[in-house]
């Protein structure tokens, strides 16, 4: 039979309706499901951003933090089964990429990571446990404006480097040792006022010239103008060892430490002993909020050519989701009064280690310990006005709520999250951390 120029047969109709369908199909599964390997600029990335949000609109909240100089967002993916949705004592942990623009790979980590979790949470059980009892906030890039002006293959520049006001953002929070005299930028202030508003726990920053897991102290006092290297100990030091080594070992290779000419045992390494920072970020989270972080180097070359990104995942992918699963250990509960009544804001310490942290607005607190028996104190106006002795296990996390006025309880060691738990258990136990 013969058709007529300008006349479409009903079978032709429906063959091209459905390799629509298919182009269509195809689109959409590149879009949420495959992530190419390659750097995304600005629109890039909020174009991929937006479209996980549409997609999973029940694990993702996609929000601003602030603005750069330059008036880009500072855009926020929050990951977890309906993350705005507050569950008690389900504790909020982040990443940051891109803090210095021209060291791009994290940022490509950060959206792959993205990817893992989204596209696994119903094909894998360890995912979606973790992610139905942790909200994970990612901000793939703190530096924008300078990742726009940066350039693929300089492995050791610094064309990017700062803001678009050539301060560098990771010497631009106030110090604890020293008075930083450099004015507040905006990414740093929207990056501030972000801490205010969520009570992280355990955070990363993602950097690259280097490779190696580095955890605070950063500096010591009159660091910016000795410039001596030395070992400086915070109050938690056991606890940020461990936490690099987590990253460090499950990494494809940081552990072995022999990177870049450089000599890190483990894979890790004490801020101020490596380099004394006035005014680095992790330090800020860990004194003034009470957020352990660290800072990963994870490549020798800032901004390598595009065709190493899909190595780079490789060697970083377990890695990135181990450390962040740590979170579920240590010590959690709410602060109570007599009454049985959550009370937030109380400032709160570990006896014996200065570093104070505070209750969250639904009276909740976290703290990651290491294994042994450890004392929590409710303080106000600097006083204490309740302590528990509690018994940190060797797996797992102790949830003991605390009582105002109480001196004298016990704790009970509960299994919130027993598959979560489990496996990370297991895990590091075959790495030799426990």
């Amino acid at each position: 039979m013969y058709i007529m120029r300008g006349m479409v047969s009903e079978s032709q109709r429906w063959i091209r309706l459905g390799m629509n369908f298919f182009i269509v199909f195809v689109s959409l599964f590149h879009v949420t499901l495959s992530l190419d390997f390659q750097y995304h600029n600005y629109q890039d990335l909020t174009n991929y951003l937006t479209n996980m949000s549409n997609t999973y609109p029940d694990l993702t909240h996609l929000y601003s933090i602030g603005k750069t100089v330059q008036k880009r967002d500072l855009h926020v993916l929050a990951i977890g089964k309906l993350p705005q949705n507050h569950l008690t004592l389900r504790p909020h942990v982040k990443y940051v990429g891109n803090m210095h623009g021209n060291e791009a790979v994290g940022r490509e980590m950060l959206l792959h990571l993205i990817d893992y979790y989204l596209t696994n949470y119903n094909v894998n059980s360890t995912i979606k446990t973790f992610l139905d009892n942790t909200v994970v906030h990612i901000l793939p890039s703190m530096n924008p404006d300078g990742f726009e002006v940066s350039s693929e293959g300089d492995c050791s520049g610094v064309q990017g480097r700062p803001n678009t006001n050539n301060y560098d953002l990771n010497r631009n929070f106030p110090g604890y040792f020293e008075v930083n005299p450099r004015p507040v930028q905006p990414e740093t202030r929207a990056v501030m006022d972000w801490l205010k508003q969520h009570r992280f726990i355990l955070s990363a920053n993602l950097h690259g010239g280097a490779m190696v897991a580095n955890y605070p102290f950063d500096n010591y006092v009159n660091g910016s103008i000795i410039q001596a290297t030395r070992y400086v100990r915070s109050p938690d030091d056991d606890t940020f060892i461990h936490l690099s080594k987590v990253y460090s070992y499950s990494h494809a290779n940081m552990y072995t430490g022999t990177h870049c000419n450089d000599d890190f045992p483990d894979g890790i390494t004490n801020g101020a002993l490596w380099y004394p920072v006035l005014g680095g970020m992790q330090d800020y989270n860990y004194v003034r909020e009470g957020c352990f972080e660290i800072t990963l180097e994870i490549g020798c070359c800032k901004y390598p050519p595009t065709s190493q990104l899909p190595t780079f995942w490789t060697y970083n992918k377990d890695a990135l989701i181990n450390f962040l699963m740590a979170v579920h250990s240590g010590v959690k509960g709410l602060v109570r009064t007599p009454n049985n009544t959550e009370v937030a804001g109380y400032d709160m310490a570990v006896k014996g280690r200065q570093i104070m942290f505070k209750s969250s607005q639904y009276g909740e607190y976290w703290r990651l310990l290491r294994p042994g028996t450890h004392t929590i104190q409710v303080l106000s106006d600097g006083k204490v006005i309740a302590e528990k002795q509690v018994q940190v296990p060797a797996s797992g996390v102790v949830r003991e709520d605390i009582y105002i006025g109480d001196t004298s309880s016990t704790s009970v060691i509960q299994s919130c999250l027993p598959l979560v738990i489990s496996l990370v258990s297991i895990y590091l136990h075959c790495l030799g951390f426990l």
